[in-house]
């Protein structure tokens, strides 16, 4: 079993980077592989599935990006496959709060979550997820951040307009003052 790959990233896919080590180039899926520099050393935490008829990587910046996929896919129903988009769709913070206060239609914005399985994430995940950010200013900010992300921002656009915006507004105020600020 394999816990991290520190090597040279020498091809991104749409799905997936390559990392080479010791002169082998290791195919390794990852939520976002535009995340990863080409031609750069990373450090890339690994999770390696096995069955009867393959035998895949799983990729992560970090070590809590990790850990949140080993809870997911340990949901009844909920794979690899299945779980590697939520991170590329949600941060991990907002992830975990969406969880903790059974978030559904959060949830359901995921690529092929439906009612079902986000109400079993729910069931098998709540409470057992680690401490998640409380207060009404960090919960806004992150779902903010996450609608903006999804809507095709980067990170370096987001932060300096989250800084700007009003935390009372609603969550929908929030977005249209968001985008306003960054459509000037």
């Amino acid at each position: 079993m394999f816990d991290y790959i520190i090597g040279k990233i020498t091809d991104i896919k749409s799905n997936s980077i390559v990392v080479e080590n010791n002169g082998i180039g290791y195919l390794v899926y990852v939520s976002n592989p535009y995340s990863f520099e080409l031609n750069k050393e990373e450090k890339v935490f690994i999770y390696q599935q096995i069955s009867e008829d393959s035998n895949n990587l799983y990729g992560f910046k970090s070590i809590d990006e990790k850990d949140l996929f080993l809870k997911l896919i340990s949901v009844k129903g909920l794979g690899c496959k299945m779980a590697l988009p939520i991170l590329a769709v949600g941060s991990i913070d907002g992830i975990k709060d969406a969880i903790e206060r059974e978030n559904i239609l959060y949830i359901k914005k995921f690529p092929k979550i439906g009612d079902k399985l986000a109400k079993q994430i729910i069931l098998d995940l709540k409470g057992k997820l680690g401490v998640v950010a409380t207060g009404n200013v960090v919960d806004t900010e992150s779902e903010l951040y996450d609608v903006l992300v999804g809507l095709g921002y980067k990170d370096k656009e987001i932060k300096p307009v989250l800084v700007r915006i009003d935390n009372t507004l609603s969550i929908e105020e929030q977005v249209k003052e968001a985008l306003k600020l960054l459509l000037k």
